[in-house]
């Protein structure tokens, strides 16, 4: 039996019903919003996380990780606002007034949960922010997006995790490309420096990857990463049972193709009623 940890913000159901349809393996997927804890407590095989996550390392060196898809950075706004209104994306200085309730720092391990409505203090550097601890930064989130909810600020995080999260009571917009005019507010402060660099990381890509303890790899975790990669049913690695019970249907669909066909040329040769007689 395959455990698999998946973190919240992820979807991954047909990948799960594929794998069950394809292996004999046996599989048992939990939602998490670590699943980094279940590997380290050996209470999954595998973890389908979020990534840059500091505490993987290298790959290779203590986890093997397979990076299969990546997530767009978002924001979470009110219904009633004008930005939902116009429902196009936006850059992060656009809603440099705005209260910020949350902001998700890829590679940091949490979200900074910091508030303020003045534009260079909202975006205060993440290492002088608060930083929470791995696992409850996407339950500050919950938190922040019922704040967002009661038309309070923004929170800053990736898109797929807060619509998930969202359930319909925010609206989440895509982030334009950052760093426009960043050259001069650079030289104009060190204040203005970190609000650039913090602005770059909110707008970051994160990226959805399989992780395994090296020393647990095995053909059941091997099974799954080609699901997920794309592996069909008709591929070498499925089950004979299944593509057999498939040959059979095909073979068995053929041989009726062919007694329709005998069948249809057997009536071809009848002779027709009430055609006209040759003279004699």
């Amino acid at each position: 039996m395959l455990r698999l940890a998946f973190v919240t913000g992820t979807e991954p159901g047909k990948w799960f019903a594929r794998y069950r349809d394809t292996t004999d393996h046996g599989l048992e997927a939990v939602p998490s919003d670590d699943p980094y804890a279940s590997l380290i407590d050996d209470t999954a095989h595998l973890a389908l996380l979020r990534l840059p996550d500091p505490r993987i390392g290298e790959p290779g060196e203590q986890f093997h990780q397979v990076r299969l898809y990546t997530e767009k950075p978002g924001v979470a706004v009110p219904k009633d606002s004008v930005y939902a209104e116009v429902g196009e994306a936006v850059r992060p200085s656009d809603l440099a007034d705005e209260h910020v309730n949350y902001r998700f720092v890829p590679g940091s391990g949490s979200g900074a949960g910091v508030g303020t409505s003045e534009g260079a203090d909202a975006a205060t550097d993440s290492a002088s922010a608060h930083v929470a601890p791995f696992g409850s930064d996407i339950d500050e989130l919950r938190a922040a997006l019922q704040v967002v909810a009661a038309n309070v600020g923004v929170a800053y995080a990736p898109a797929p995790l807060l619509k998930v999260l969202s359930k319909k009571q925010v609206v989440v917009l895509g982030l334009r490309g950052t760093g426009g005019g960043a050259a001069g507010a650079v030289e104009e402060s060190q204040e203005a420096a970190g609000a650039v660099e913090v602005e770059e990381a909110q707008g970051a890509e994160t990226e959805i990857a399989l992780v395994w303890k090296v020393e647990k790899d095995s053909e059941a975790i091997q099974d799954f990463v080609g699901v997920a990669k794309g592996r069909t049913r008709n591929s070498s690695r499925g089950r004979g049972t299944s593509k057999s019970g498939r040959s059979r249907s095909k073979s068995n669909r053929y041989n009726k193709s062919e007694t329709g066909a005998q069948r249809k040329g057997f009536s071809g040769n009848r002779p027709k009623r009430g055609g006209r007689r040759r003279r004699r």
